[in-house]
C-alpha cells in the first residue's frame, strides 16, 4: 500500500512540472512576440521616454532648453512661457480696455486693497489690442503696483508671485535664492539685509518666486521686465547700430555670465579696457548671454551691460563713436543695469529680443 501511494505521488509531481514547463514556455513566447511588436508590459525605457518628450512642440523645446532645470518627468510642466508679444496698436483707444483700467483702480482703492489682482487683471488685459496711450497707462500703473507687491518689504494675501519664509538654523540666502530660483541679491534688497551673513535664524523674510525675464523691443529702445509672465516695469535701452545690429531670437543668461566691472577686451581693436580706465566702456555691470534661437541661435560675446555715455540709451550705437561704439550689446543706464544685474538669474532667466 505505502508503495502505491508513493507511485502516485510520483506521477503527481511529474505531472505538475510538466504543466509548469507548458506554462513557463507560453509566457516566454508572449513575451517576445510582445517586445517584437513594439509592447512593453513592463514600462518604456529611458530611451523612448527621451523620445516621447522629443515630440514636444519646437516652441516648447526652444523654451525649455532656455531653463536649467532637474530631469523632466512626465508629470513635470515645462518653464512657463514669456508673455504675448504686444498686439499692433490701434488708432482709437478700446472702451472695453478703459472698462478693465477703471476696475482696477477700484480694486487699488478698495478696503482691503486688492493689489494682486488689480495686478494680474492689468497683466491680462496688456494681451489685448489697444491704443499706444493706454498701453502706457497700463504699464505705467502695472510698475507702480511693482513698487508695493515686489520691491517693498510685505507680503499680500493670495500673492502667487511673492510669500514669507522663515529661516532656519543653518540657512544661507544664496540657497534660499537658488531654490526659489532669483539672484540672492534682490532678496537682500527687498528685506533690508546689509550683507548675506546677517541672515538670522527664527526671522521671517519675503521670498520671490522667479525666475525673471526680459523682452527687447528694438523698434522702441525699451526692455519689458517680467517676473515669470508678470509684467514687471520698462526700461530704455541701447542697441547695436548699423552693421552690428543687436541679433533677434530668444537667449539666456549665460551660467557664470555676470559679473561687475569686468576687464574688458575690444575684439576689434584688442585693446583691454579696466574699470577704473577713464575710457572704460562696460559701465557698473555685465550680463553676459547665449543664443538659444532665431538670429541669436550660437552667438556669443552678447551682454546687458551699463554704459559710461548714457546719452547712448534711447538709440542704435554705430561703430566708430568715442570708446568703440556698440557691437550688439544691450546698454542700460547704469543704476538700471544694477537693478536688472540683481533680478536676472545665470542659467534660468530669458532675454528675448524683437522688433
Amino acid at each position: 500500500m505505502a508503495r502505491h501511494l508513493r507511485r502516485l505521488y510520483s506521477r503527481r509531481k511529474r505531472r505538475i512540472r510538466r504543466r509548469m514547463g507548458i506554462v513557463s514556455t507560453l509566457v516566454i513566447i508572449t513575451v517576445v512576440i510582445a517586445f517584437s511588436y513594439g509592447y512593453h508590459p513592463f514600462g518604456k525605457n529611458e530611451d523612448q521616454t527621451a523620445a516621447a518628450l522629443a515630440n514636444i512642440n519646437a516652441e516648447d523645446q526652444i523654451n525649455a532648453s532656455a531653463v536649467v532645470a532637474p530631469k523632466p518627468t512626465w508629470k513635470r510642466a515645462l518653464e512657463p512661457k514669456l508673455s504675448k508679444i504686444i498686439p499692433e496698436p490701434t488708432s482709437e483707444p478700446d472702451p472695453k480696455v478703459a472698462e478693465l483700467i477703471d476696475e482696477a483702480a477700484a480694486l487699488v482703492d478698495g478696503k482691503p486693497a486688492q493689489i494682486c489682482e488689480a495686478r494680474d487683471r492689468l497683466n491680462e488685459t496688456l494681451s489685448m489690442p489697444m491704443n499706444n496711450v493706454q498701453r502706457a497707462v497700463i504699464k505705467r500703473k502695472l510698475s507702480e503696483l511693482a513698487g508695493r507687491w515686489l520691491f517693498g518689504r510685505g507680503v499680500f494675501p493670495q500673492d502667487r508671485l511673492c510669500g514669507d519664509y522663515k529661516v532656519k538654523p543653518g540657512d544661507q540666502l544664496g540657497a534660499i535664492g537658488k531654490q526659489h530660483r532669483v539672484p540672492w541679491e534682490i532678496l537682500m534688497e527687498v528685506n533690508k539685509i546689509g550683507r548675506p551673513e546677517l541672515l538670522k535664524a527664527g526671522e521671517t523674510i519675503k521670498i520671490i518666486h522667479g525666475p525673471f525675464h526680459v523682452r527687447v523691443y528694438r523698434s522702441t529702445f525699451t526692455m519689458d521686465l517680467y517676473l515669470q509672465h508678470t509684467f514687471v516695469r520698462s526700461f530704455p535701452v541701447g542697441l547695436g547700430g548699423p552693421g552690428r545690429e543687436t541679433p533677434t531670437g530668444l537667449w539666456r543668461v549665460k551660467p557664470g555670465g555676470k559679473l561687475i566691472s569686468p576687464t574688458w577686451t575690444d575684439p576689434d581693436t584688442h585693446k583691454t579696457y579696466k574699470a577704473g580706465d577713464p575710457d572704460y566702456p562696460l559701465g557698473s555691470r555685465w550680463i553676459g548671454l547665449e543664443g538659444i534661437s532665431g538670429e541669436a541661435k550660437g552667438r556669443r560675446g552678447f551682454a546687458i551691460h551699463g554704459t559710461k555715455k548714457p546719452e547712448e540709451i534711447g538709440t542704435a550705437v554705430r561703430l566708430g563713436t568715442p570708446y568703440g561704439g556698440s557691437r550688439g550689446c544691450i546698454r542700460l543706464y547704469n543704476g538700471d543695469a544694477i537693478l536688472v544685474y540683481n533680478l536676472l538669474t545665470p542659467g534660468l532667466s530669458r532675454v528675448e529680443v524683437v522688433e
